[in-house]
């Protein structure tokens, strides 16, 4: 998620001089970290890449689909083939043939197991996909193929309902196969060892440093409607730089920090760009400690835990930037039953979980110490101190846990984004501060992160029931909307209930935006930010 967190601060800036028609469309963009990577197959997050690569769809405005690089679509009775017809004379953006081949190397590449694709869960329920990717069959039983040269055909082993909006997320655009050949261990470790399929190509990216560049891309099937010649990009982690120079009228867009926002939410530049990113605890069921290891495991402390923070103070006090308090793993905005047109936030609350009872929680962590035959425990949170918001949630958390629940230690460890995930992943850690934001509009790109064996579960949580609830609404129910949308819900309420992973806020994102760019297409949940667009006055 580093990648993510750092693709959400990304901040627009235009020239600032007058000059022609190509300087006038440049655009300079800011990130707080680094971009670690360029490979879409093993990319953790998909920020900004919807602008150099692209798939069957893009993700329009209010995240509705637009045309991408297929022309049209058609899907079988049962919803379980689809077949894409590519546009004609699509070319990669060094002029090499893009044709429907590229797509089945480029999944097939992603699944074969020794590329450790974290995003591999998301082709759950392409045919074989999960037994490629496990490596108990041929990537060539994949169920995608290539019939012809501008024909892609897609077959699934049960119904999908939100098929189409993953096929406009960059994980299932093409790859050019020739360039993989031809550089070997250097493909993706740098701009130039790279082709590209968006409206965009990136030059000037060496991996690790702090500056890279887009430019537009010519031989883009949709060029004449791109206005920007070039958007610049350099980390700058700092947000009051940021206003500073935004207010030499330098930058056009620049991302607002907790406090900033205070300052700034009357102005009339103020800008709210939300997102469907959850920020929670992850718990660590397979601690090294075993004293750490019983309390994770015990169902009444993990409940305490979740019951002694206070919420609402968090969000309208320490962060104060309009993040929202949440009922559950699942962000507001992000679905509505088609049926009776209810937030799925609103349906996944459960009494006496996700809310704000001190009493309550101290009389539950009481029990779970008895249960666990100690007095008191010292856990570890995990957390990063390379953002704005971490170090202070961080401290938020300590405070609380330690006054409502006594017994309870709470030490913090805060280093660098990077180093924490690389933790995560490792199972290093006690609980967890981490986030997610989805990957498209619907409740299972969530719901799939505690299943059992998924890359982000860090924590190693296991449970049957939820894991049946989910396998439920993927396979049985998938073709029966009604039905599906109910085993969803009692999933959620289920996570509330056990408290596996426990909602802290949803985050909401604000900026102060001058008047001379338009056009910019931000999206709640896949590809955030689209510039295909995007031009200045």
């Amino acid at each position: 998620m580093t990648v993510l967190l750092a693709l959400m601060a990304l901040v627009l800036t235009a020239c600032g001089k007058k000059g022609t028609s190509s300087d006038r469309q440049t655009l300079k963009l800011s990130a707080q970290t680094p971009l670690d990577t360029i490979d879409l197959s093993k990319a953790t997050g998909y920020g900004q890449t919807g602008n150099v690569f692209e798939s069957f769809y893009r993700l329009g405005k209010k995240g509705s689909l637009t045309p991408g690089l297929a022309k049209s679509a058609e899907v079988s009775q049962d919803g379980k083939t689809y077949t894409f017809h590519l546009r004609p004379n699509l070319k990669w953006s060094n002029g090499d043939a893009l044709t429907a081949k590229d797509f089945v190397y480029s999944w097939r590449r992603t699944l074969t197991p020794s590329t450790k694709s974290q995003y591999a869960y998301l082709f759950d329920g392409i045919k074989n996909a999960n037994r490629v990717n496990a490596g108990q069959a041929s990537v060539k039983s994949l169920g995608i193929s290539a019939p012809n040269k501008s024909t892609v055909v897609v077959q699934l082993e049960r119904p999908i309902a939100y098929f189409k909006l993953l096929m406009a997320y960059p994980l299932f655009a093409p790859q050019n196969q020739r360039i993989v050949d031809k550089y070997g261990k250097k493909y993706a470790t740098s701009s130039k060892y790279m082709v590209y399929s968006g409206p965009f190509k990136m030059t000037g990216w060496n991996g690790t440093g702090n500056h890279w560049q887009f430019v537009k891309n010519n031989q883009y099937w949709d060029k004449k409607v791109v206005k920007l010649h070039k958007i610049t990009y350099q980390v700058i982690g700092n947000n009051t730089t940021g206003v500073e120079i935004f207010d030499q009228k330098k930058l056009s867009l620049t991302l607002l920090s907790n406090q900033q926002v205070k300052n700034y939410k009357d102005d009339p530049r103020f800008r709210q760009y939300p997102y469907s990113y959850m920020t929670y605890l992850k718990w660590n069921f397979h601690d090294s400690d075993a004293t750490n290891n019983k309390a994770i495991n015990n169902l009444n402390i993990r409940q305490a835990v979740a019951l002694s923070v206070n919420r609402a103070q968090l969000t309208e006090k320490v962060l104060g930037d309009g993040s929202r308090v949440p009922t559950g793993f699942v962000p507001g905005g992000l679905a509505t039953d088609a049926k009776n047109k209810k937030d799925f936030a609103s349906e996944q609350k459960v009494a006496h979980t996700v809310a704000y009872e001190p009493t309550l929680a101290k009389k539950k962590f009481a029990t779970g110490l008895k249960e666990i035959d100690q007095k008191k425990i010292t856990l570890t949170l995990l957390s990063t101190d390379d953002d704005g918001t971490s170090p202070m949630v961080a401290q938020f958390l300590k405070s609380q846990l330690e006054k409502n629940l006594p017994g309870l230690t709470l030490n913090i460890r805060s280093i660098p984004s990077k180093a924490a995930n690389q933790q995560g992943q490792k199972g290093e850690f006690d609980i967890m501060l981490s986030g997610w934001g989805g990957d498209f509009n619907d409740p299972v790109t969530f719901l799939q992160i505690p299943q059992t064996n998924t890359a982000y579960n860090y924590g190693k949580w296991s449970d049957t029931k939820y894991d049946d609830l989910i396998d439920r609404a993927q396979n049985a129910d998938a073709n029966d909307s009604s039905k599906r949308w109910q085993d969803l819900v009692q999933a959620s309420q289920y996570l509330n209930q056990v408290q596996s992973f426990t909602p802290l806020y949803q985050a909401n994102y604000a900026y102060l935006q001058q008047n001379n760019v338009q056009g910019i297409i931000h999206n709640t949940a896949g590809t955030q930010w689209n510039y295909k667009y995007t031009s200045i006055k």
